[in-house]
């Protein structure tokens, strides 16, 4: 059970969690379809940690798109009750998985972390040349205006650092892209996946890459990689979270889930 504290005063709570994001119309909330932020909401409420998003000052850090998982987001809030790091088990389900807890400053904001890591994994095909897949990806790094690489939001400064990209193989024909910036603009680590594996397989060259990121304010379009293969690892702040093991580890079957639909 939560502990109504004797003496009210609010605490403000951050909480890593995991979700598999191909069961949701994506993170933010939408009228009549489930997204991970209403499930979130209703567990939250059911358990009388909150009385509603606007009065608990409910935030998050990253709002990931339809088919988009995550082993690391962060969400903050409000509350009067006391969560102890055990309570963490009752408030995970299937698909969202409640893990990292951490007592917060009263101006704690998600959205303002240090560094994100994406991961993507990606099957490769036997004609696809790696190596042109490495040059192209480190294109991306350091600071560029990545209006051709992101759908841009009204008013939103397209230019963003890549601190690195990173290439691993997980099995013999699936690697992972691990990509870390401070942050990054809505579609852009999937537009920039498409970008190496389309110069890798041959459908353009690294030039037509160069071309777009030097030429911002010309429209070019070289398409989007899927959702479902995209995974929010982690993100980072000045402090630590402390972790509830078991439910932790059982969360991890989301990214087992991911690299097994790929074979």
């Amino acid at each position: 059970m939560f502990k109504t504290k004797h003496i009210c005063f609010v605490v403000i709570y951050a909480i890593k969690i995991a979700y598999d994001g191909r069961d949701f119309h994506g993170f933010a909330r939408q009228p009549n379809v489930e997204t991970v932020e209403g499930k979130i909401l209703e567990i939250l409420k059911d358990n009388d940690l909150i009385k509603d998003a606007r009065s608990s000052k409910f935030r998050y850090a990253s709002r990931t798109d339809k088919g988009v998982s995550a082993l690391g987001n962060v969400i903050a809030f409000n509350s009067l009750k006391k969560i102890e790091l055990d309570n963490l088990k009752r408030l995970s389900v299937e698909n969202i998985y409640f893990y990292g807890l951490k007592e917060v400053e009263n101006n704690f904001y998600p959205r303002y972390a240090k560094m994100r890591w994406y991961r993507y994994y990606l099957k490769i095909d036997a004609d696809m040349d790696m190596e042109r897949f490495l040059k192209t990806a480190s294109l991306f790094t350091g600071t560029h205006d990545f209006s051709n690489f992101a759908r841009i939001e009204r008013n939103k400064n397209p230019v963003r650092k890549i601190e690195n990209i990173l290439i691993s193989w997980i099995k013999r024909d699936i690697i992972a892209i691990d990509f870390y910036a401070q942050t990054f603009l809505w579609q852009q680590v999937r537009r920039m996946v498409i970008a190496m594996e389309k110069v890798a397989g041959g459908l353009i060259d690294k030039g037509t890459v160069k071309n777009a990121l030097s030429n911002p304010r010309k429209k070019i379009d070289l398409g989007i990689a899927p959702a479902q293969q995209l995974i929010l690892k982690d993100v980072f702040y000045d402090f630590e979270f402390d972790i509830e093991r078991e439910v932790h580890s059982r969360s991890k079957k989301i990214e087992k889930r991911m690299i097994s639909s790929l074979d």
